[in-house]
């Protein structure tokens, strides 16, 4: 299989914010924005892999400045480094006031997708080809990213086994 580019998954959505996408304190909704990231980090997944994808995890969504009325929001987003049937990818937003032309990164995130053949099992991807500092940062220190979900996802699993199904009005708590 050959490896591919950074590049070649790269994806770039560019929207306004509006009155409806907007919170009490009149910046972008936590869950606009993530539902924004996931349509693109998935585009992004399955370019790369050109397969079906689903998200495996959200590892990280840091949100850094609040995201205005009076601003677009881009999501840019690629794969970043790949194992044997998942593909991480990066996804930058960028905030721009459209008055002043003022940027600023104003969140990023990390999401894991896995690629699905035609029986929706997991299924090889090509390795990535980082080129630009930033692509190459991001490669270079996805593998102690990949460690430590790992590890949360083992924690996850063991803790699942104490976690209830039962309505709460349901439970008798001595």
């Amino acid at each position: 299989m050959k490896a591919k580019y950074c590049k070649d998954s790269r994806v770039i959505r560019t929207t306004r914010v509006f009155p409806n996408e907007v919170n009490n304190h009149n910046t972008l909704f936590g869950g606009s924005l993530m539902n924004h990231l996931d349509q693109v980090a998935s585009t992004s997944a399955a370019r790369h892999s050109r397969m079906d994808c689903v998200t495996a995890s959200t590892d990280s969504i840091d949100f850094l400045y609040p995201i205005k009325t009076t601003d677009s929001v881009s999501f840019e987003s690629y794969v970043t480094w790949t194992r044997r049937t998942s593909m991480e990818v990066f996804v930058k937003i960028i905030a721009e006031d459209l008055k002043s032309g003022d940027r600023r990164i104003a969140a990023n995130a990390l999401l894991t997708f896995v690629a699905l053949d035609q029986y929706k099992s997991p299924t090889p991807v090509p390795l990535v080809i980082p080129e630009t500092e930033e692509e190459i940062k991001l490669h270079e220190t996805a593998p102690e990213r990949a460690k430590r979900r790992m590890e949360r996802k083992e924690k996850w699993e063991y803790l699942v086994g104490f976690l209830t199904t039962t309505e709460p009005w349901d439970q008798y708590i001595p």
